[in-house]
């Protein structure tokens, strides 16, 4: 048996289970605030789009290389039952036939004018639809999705804009409700986020989602169970503490004055979507405005996700050192009281729980074994690991399932929910660790100055 000192043996509990008691702590108060929230709306009245007046938004759709999903999810930005819309497709210097895809769908006509005032890389050249009112088609030089949507945001005249990827597709009525806490206070709310739902699996038509089912894939189906879990949950729980500061690239509300404020999106990061929603908490807390940032679980879209392994890595490797990049340059507000709840506790716990959290995990998932092999932990050690990591991850996993029931989401067939209760499981044992050698890869790749983007591989949607 090893020996080792009796200050190793107290420190050992405390960094490998200690960090993850609050982790698990703070993550089970979210999850619960969530919940709440979920039963209460689902309680509520909705509301009548028939009646209600909205203001007009601005769908930017950034497409580079997108000729598989293009026509698949246009028609659900095109055909919302919303009354005030402009859909800006921006043509980020695509390579593949997406430009000549849209031109033969919907007789594109080009106007004699260019901007040339537009803070993006050099406009090509700018379309207009015979056939859809509100389409507009801009072609531009490759500049990234950052890029692209900050042409689509000086190039609309809509006093709020939707950022969406190409590959989403909107529920019809689903703009209604995530314009609705900025109907409700036009002032306050500067931003609303909306569901993002898993794709992959179910069948479409003419741009509205027609048969929900979960992919046969489990790599789908574990990332299905993912995102109910994040969204319904996590955004939720932190949204209802003030202190939501991630918005989905997929699907997202702004005010587009705001974001022109603050320059739209910077182009050196790799996760556009979360620097953005951090640099308006920053801009709005220093100029000393009142403001919200909300998220509004009944605002559902549907997007494509990986189906294979490679190409899942490929993306939240890139999640990850995107984290780190953002956290890093905002790092003077991570504890900071002058940013509120955002700077005291939803910086500081990305910091801990998303961060900190896998790559000490995954270092557990080697060691406590080994250390255990070696006699330096007994088994009673061993067990509480595995419990407070994989164990207490179930039980979230499965909250997102109880989220689900309560809003009567999409996932209503019983073999479904079987499936999600048993992908809560799987998701902790196997597909957790891999998760964990993805961060620690990620983070590896972010010391070596990696910035590479990864290729998300599209198979176009039923």
């Amino acid at each position: 048996m090893v020996e080792i000192s009796p200050v190793v043996e107290a420190v050992l509990p405390l960094v490998f289970i200690g960090v993850y008691v609050v982790i698990s702590i703070n993550y089970f108060v979210l999850h619960t605030l969530a919940l709440v929230a979920l039963y209460r709306d689902s309680e509520a009245d909705d509301v009548d789009p028939e009646t209600d007046a909205r203001p007009g938004v601005g769908i930017v759709v950034p497409a580079y290389n997108e000729e598989e999903t293009i026509l698949d999810s246009l028609p659900s930005f095109l055909n919302l039952a919303y009354p005030n819309t402009e859909v800006v497709v921006v043509n980020d210097g695509s390579t593949d036939d997406t430009l000549a895809r849209l031109q033969e769908a919907f007789d594109l006509r080009q106007l004699e004018t260019v901007p040339e005032d537009v803070p993006s890389r050099p406009i090509r050249a700018v379309y207009e639809s015979d056939t859809r009112a509100n389409l507009r088609v801009v072609d531009k030089e490759d500049g990234g999705k950052s890029d692209a949507l900050n042409a689509g945001i000086w190039l609309t005249d809509k006093p709020y804009v939707c950022a969406v990827d190409s590959d989403t597709i909107i529920e019809r009525g689903a703009l209604f409700d995530i314009t609705e806490p900025c109907f409700d206070r036009p002032r306050e709310v500067v931003a609303a986020g909306g569901t993002v739902r898993v794709a992959n699996g179910c069948t479409f038509r003419d741009g509205e989602i027609v048969d929900v089912d979960l992919s046969t894939r489990r790599v789908v189906s574990l990332q299905a169970m993912e995102y109910l879990r994040a969204f319904y949950l996590g955004r939720l729980g932190l949204s209802r503490l003030k202190s939501l500061v991630l918005i989905s690239g997929a699907f997202g509300v702004f005010r587009t004055d705001v974001l022109r404020e603050i320059g739209g999106y910077r182009r050196n990061t790799v996760t556009e979507d979360f620097d953005l929603v951090v640099r308006l908490h920053e801009h709005l807390r220093r100029t000393d405005e009142q403001y919200s940032v909300e998220y509004v679980p009944s605002a559902i879209a549907w997007t494509e996700v990986p189906e294979t392994l490679t190409a899942l890595g490929r993306q939240r490797r890139r999640w990850f050192r995107g984290m780190i990049e953002t956290l890093r340059t905002h790092r003077g507000m991570v504890g900071n009281p002058r940013y509120g709840v955002v700077g005291i506790y939803a910086l500081p716990f990305y910091v801990l729980a998303e961060f900190v959290g896998p790559l000490l995990e995954g270092l557990g998932f080697v060691l406590v074994p080994l250390a255990y092999a070696a006699g330096v932990v007994d088994l009673w050690f061993l067990l509480a690991f595995f419990l407070v990591t994989s164990g207490f991850g179930t039980l979230l996993s499965w909250y997102g399932v109880l989220g689900e029931a309560l809003t009567d989401g999409g996932y209503t067939d019983a073999a479904d929910i079987r499936r999600l209760l048993v992908d809560g499981v799987l998701e902790n044992v196997g597909y957790r660790q891999w998760k964990t050698l993805v961060a620690w890869y990620a983070f590896v790749e972010y010391l070596l100055g990696g910035r590479s983007w990864g290729e998300m591989e599209r198979t176009g949607l039923e």
